[in-house]
């Protein structure tokens, strides 16, 4: 059973999550609080395995209480924000702080019934995640990089990439150890509508490559990277000898929106062996039977180890579906991508 605490200082969400999040049989709700001071008190009392937290509330706003909460009683958050740019980009300094996973309230965007599903998945994820481990960088030498023949012998590539649960700082480890001339880059990042964009911007602030929210029929061209938006699946396309991407609604798979099998899948299909797949750290198989599908074409397929990962649930699955080429620690996914690339240009 996973005892949960919630803080928000709304009685209606603090009544609705504890009803809903009550019908699951694994998941135990022992208390509530109105806000951190409150919060403080029952987390020393009542010991929760998983906190949800609110980013908005009185006398402390939620990120103060989340940076003294890791810094002096580490415990697995789950942060539920609205959707709006502002707490977007709250979330994303959430997630900074140390937040396994961040969601969107219940409201007009969501039902209830949509927000408990994804929230009671949040929980089991933030119930099973190493909180303590902070990826480095890798201490061992980078590899010798032609920044000008991977520029001009690898424009045909794509590289595509997935990640759930911890899956924020991973991908901004793997891309900011990419070179600008890097082949373009299709990404999915479980993560709700409108909080992509401010991952994709902070990204982009970090890293050689460009780096922005897709949008329908952009290029997959060298040097840019593409987050596929909350709530639309993002699939890859050629077009003659060019890429593009496809966004698209459509039912969940793997109770996601965007999927990141539905990117594979079409990775798979339309770049065949020109395409690099990577599976990052993350909760359930979302991106197993894609990645096995595009190791079937001939693509290079690469897995974040255990070790490094924040919930070993996707790569896992992969791995045991003979979907992986190659296991790696987070620090060496940059370096094992541009070894694949390096390879094909000998």
């Amino acid at each position: 059973m996973i005892k949960v605490l919630i803080v928000d200082d709304s009685a209606v969400v603090r009544k609705i999550l504890s009803e809903e999040l009550g019908k699951y049989k694994d998941i135990e709700i022992i208390g509530t609080a109105v806000d951190p001071y409150v919060a403080r008190d029952k987390i020393v009392k009542l010991h929760p395995d998983v906190i949800t937290l609110d980013l908005e509330m009185p006398r402390m706003d939620g990120l103060s209480f989340l940076a003294k909460l890791m810094k002096h009683y580490p415990i697995p958050v789950v942060v539920l924000s609205s959707l709006t740019p502002k707490n977007s980009e709250l979330a994303m300094k959430a997630l900074e702080l140390g937040a396994v996973e961040v969601l969107g309230k219940p409201g007009t965007a969501y039902s209830t019934q949509n927000v408990s599903q994804s929230l009671a998945r949040a929980i089991r994820a933030a119930s099973v995640a190493q909180i303590q481990r902070t990826p480095q960088n890798s201490a061992s030498p980078a590899v010798s990089i032609n920044t000008s023949t991977l520029l001009t012998s690898t424009t045909h590539k794509v590289i595509a990439i997935g990640a759930s649960t911890g899956g924020t700082r991973a991908i901004e480890v793997v891309l900011s150890d990419m070179p600008a001339s890097s082949p373009g880059t299709v990404i999915v990042q479980h993560m709700p509508e409108h909080f992509t964009s401010s991952f994709a911007k902070r990204l982009n602030e970090l890293c050689q490559m460009e780096v922005r929210e897709a949008r329908d029929n952009d290029p997959v061209v060298t040097g840019v990277a593409l987050i596929a938006p909350g709530n639309h699946h993002m699939l890859l396309h050629r077009s003659g000898g060019n890429y593009l991407v496809k966004l698209k609604d459509g039912p969940m798979v793997h109770y996601q929106r965007p999927s990141v099998d539905v990117l594979f899948q079409s990775v798979a299909t339309q770049a065949g062996k020109n395409a690099i797949g990577v599976i990052l750290t993350g909760m359930g198989a979302d991106g197993a039977k894609g990645l096995l599908a595009m190791k079937e074409k001939g693509a290079c397929t690469i897995a974040q180890n255990e070790e490094s990962c924040v919930v070993f649930g996707m790569p896992k699955e992969a791995i045991k579906m003979g979907a992986v080429d190659k296991i790696v620690a987070l620090p060496d996914v940059s370096r094992s991508i541009i070894q694949a690339l390096q390879q094909e240009t000998n």
